[in-house]
């Protein structure tokens, strides 16, 4: 599990042996079941989770009850309402489990430690955040510029394998299509 995180992390930055240890010294594990809410809204978010095995949704319950699935995350992503974590606002996202799920917890609070102690950690979270504004402009754009069976294909290619392990239903809600559009267009393919 530990080597996971470090070898993601070593992607883009290089850690010492002594910087490796104080890094996995404030994480926390956490291990969820099925179908178990990790935040909901109102909560106060914290934390963000890094993803060692299992996948995970974020979603929004609008005004009608109609849910729309945000993100995925599985093993190495990261995951979180980021939103409220940082801007220490209230939750406004779901987050559940889709399978059984191990994450690594960083708590806000020792996360600004660490960046004074090994600023090189500011360096790689802001890589992540980057790669996480440009990945959800691409999808806004994808959703403007491209019709259906384009925008599965881009999402195959962004969570490969994933159709395994999501039922269809969450995947056409994620692109924004009905299920037996899905279904179709997977036929097409």
């Amino acid at each position: 599990m530990q080597s996971a995180i470090l070898n993601h992390i070593s992607k883009d930055i290089h850690l010492t042996k002594e910087e490796q240890e104080e890094f996995l010294s404030i994480l926390s594990e956490k291990k969820l079941g099925k179908k178990e809410l990790l935040i909901k809204p109102g909560d106060s978010v914290t934390s963000e989770y890094y993803v060692v095995s299992g996948c995970l949704k974020a979603y929004y319950l609008d005004e009608n009850g109609h849910k729309h699935i945000i993100q995925f995350a599985v093993e190495d992503w990261w995951i979180s309402d980021f939103e409220a974590f940082f801007n220490n606002a209230p939750a406004q996202l779901y987050l559940e489990t889709i399978e059984e799920s191990v994450l690594l917890e960083i708590q806000k609070d020792a996360l600004e430690v660490l960046y004074q102690r090994i600023p090189k950690f500011e360096r790689f979270f802001r890589l992540k955040i980057t790669g996480a504004f440009v990945s959800l402009r691409s999808r806004i754009l994808s959703s403007l510029q491209m019709n259906s069976k384009q925008r599965y294909l881009e999402f195959c290619n962004s969570y490969p394998n994933i159709e395994k392990r999501v039922p269809n239903y969450h995947i056409a809600n994620y692109l924004g299509i009905q299920p037996e559009s899905l279904s179709r267009i997977r036929k097409e393919l």
